[in-house]
Parts: structure tokens; C-alpha cells; sequence
């Protein structure tokens, strides 16, 4: 008993720290910069239009949103970066900025790489709907089947459904990682938007925001793992 507890934090352990290591670094790179020249979102729309990605009717707009939601909407064609990073001017400011401004280049060219998206998304979150939908029904149809063995397949089925859109979310790991170390990185090395002393610093922030996903994940996992144990009982 004692070594599946000791197993279980573990497991939990290691499911979270990514998540706990991608706020640290964003945390620790986003202190202000009088030394940079402009904002995330300053230098978003500078690079769109560097990019010839801002022109009239379907240009990419850059916007602001919640705290910890930066993303690339392809389908509004929108930038949308945290209130820091927005606003901010720093390192993890810069860098996730030029990482948005990554994903709408790979958009913008129609790229192999840019399908990623557009497939596994919404199939992950159908996915994950369809589990969650089958949990919220679970009373009803535990009344209709009046079976044990039949509540325990959707059980199942539904948590099956659940870690298939948790792994789908992992087939976009090679998108986001174009989008910081293909896009991001040379345009901000070579533009010389950064200085070479905060090269390792935008390195990290890079890899950060390419493994979001990876961590939002792993720590899907490990609340999947927590349902079927507690629907287990």
C-alpha cells in the first residue's frame, strides 16, 4: 500500500513538473527590460508586417488575453497574447510573442507542419468531450443497463476517450517546436531584437512555450488517472 502511494506522487511528480518548470522560466525571464525596444505585442505586429501577414480584410491582428493563454488562433487569424506579455518588455515577452508570430508564418505559408493542428486539435478536444459527455451520463445509463459489467465498459470508454485526446495533444509537439526554434529563434538572433548575452535565456523560453502542450498533457493524464481510480471505488 505504502509503495503505491510512494508510486502514485511520484508519478504525479513528474507529470506536473513541466508544467511547474514552463512558469518558473517565464517567471524568472519576465522581469522589464528598458533595454528592449518594444512590448510582445509592439514586436508581434512588427513582425507580422515584416512577414507581409497584417494586410487588409485577412490580416493577423494581434490581441489580448487571459493570464497564461497565449496562442495563435488560425481560424480568427489572431495573435493572442497574456496581459504580461502583451503589455510587458521582457525576455519571456519577446520570445513567446515571436513563438505566436512562429505559428501564424507556418499558417500563413500553408505549411506540412501547420495540418498538425488543424487535424489533431479539434479531433482532441471531440475526443475528450465524448469521455466527459459519457461520465455526465453515467447515472442514466447505469439505470437503463441495470448491469455492472456494462457501467464498468463506460467507464471505460469514457476514460479510454479521454487519454486518446490528451495523446493527440502530443502529435502538435513538432509544430510548436518549428514555431520556437524554425521561426522564432533565427528571426529573433538574426534581427538582432535580442543581444547575444540573452540568447540562452530566449533558448529557454522558446522551449517553454513549445512544450505547453506536452504539459497540459501529461497533467490531463495524471486528473485521468484520478477518475478512474476514484470511479474504481
Amino acid at each position: 500500500m505504502i509503495a503505491l502511494v510512494v508510486a502514485g506522487v511520484l508519478i504525479t511528480a513528474l507529470a506536473f513538473a513541466p508544467s511547474i518548470w514552463i512558469k518558473h522560466v517565464l517567471r524568472r525571464h519576465g522581469q522589464e527590460r528598458s533595454d528592449l525596444p518594444g512590448t510582445g505585442a509592439e514586436l508581434a505586429r512588427h513582425l507580422l508586417k515584416r512577414f507581409e501577414l497584417d494586410g487588409p480584410g485577412n490580416g493577423v491582428t494581434v490581441e489580448k488575453t487571459d493570464p497564461g493563454r497565449d496562442h495563435y488562433d488560425p481560424q480568427a487569424r489572431a495573435i493572442r497574447l497574456s496581459p504580461s506579455h502583451y503589455d510587458g518588455r521582457s525576455i519571456a515577452a519577446v520570445a513567446v510573442a515571436a513563438h505566436e508570430v512562429g505559428h501564424a508564418i507556418q499558417f500563413g505559408r500553408d505549411e506540412t507542419i501547420s495540418r498538425l493542428r488543424k487535424h489533431w486539435i479539434p479531433l482532441a478536444m471531440q475526443l475528450k468531450r465524448a469521455g466527459i459527455l459519457l461520465l455526465t451520463m453515467l447515472p442514466v445509463l447505469g439505470l437503463l443497463t441495470r448491469s455492472p459489467a456494462a457501467v464498468g465498459a463506460i467507464i471505460g470508454l469514457s476514460l479510454l476517450l479521454q487519454l486518446a485526446g490528451v495523446m493527440a495533444y502530443m502529435i502538435v509537439l513538432p509544430e510548436e517546436w518549428d514555431a520556437s526554434f524554425a521561426k522564432a529563434l533565427p528571426v529573433l538572433a538574426e534581427g538582432e531584437y535580442v543581444s547575444d548575452e540573452d540568447l540562452p535565456a530566449v533558448h529557454q523560453v522558446l522551449r517553454a512555450a513549445a512544450l505547453t502542450y506536452v504539459a497540459t498533457a501529461l497533467a490531463e493524464v495524471v486528473n485521468i488517472a484520478r477518475w478512474a481510480l476514484i470511479l474504481r471505488r
